[in-house]
């Protein structure tokens, strides 16, 4: 069973990371077809955290999580923290294979998206 796990940054702010758990909800309706499971996780600053979001996809049983993240540059999140905690993650559970998928803005579809947003 594949899942998707799509990852945020976490705020402080309640109604941003429902957000991220409002976007999820859609992923679900539409990714349905591709990923047994969908779930979302945060960096920091909100639960659940990536192990833990990780975790609870391989308790239903997953054997392949996808981590997707979801953040527009590849700052030193996207290309050292996910990366890490995704190698320690990975540690405690070998008989799982976790990848990361290409984060948001190295998406080619990116352009158009924020080219329809300034026309609206």
């Amino acid at each position: 069973m594949t899942a998707l796990l799509l990852v945020a940054h976490g705020s402080r702010r309640a109604a941003s990371n429902n957000e991220v758990r409002h976007l999820t909800d859609k992923l679900r309706e539409a990714a349905s077809d591709r990923f047994e499971q969908i779930e979302c996780a945060f960096l920091e600053l909100a639960e659940p955290l990536i192990p833990d979001g990780i975790t609870c996809c391989i308790n239903q049983g997953a054997d392949e999580v996808v981590v997707l993240p979801y953040f527009l540059s590849a700052g030193r999140h996207v290309s050292e923290d996910i990366p890490g905690i995704i190698a320690e993650t990975q540690a405690r559970y070998p008989n799982t294979t976790i990848r990361i998928a290409p984060y948001l803005g190295e998406s080619s579809d990116i352009v158009n998206t924020l080219l329809d947003l300034a026309i609206k």
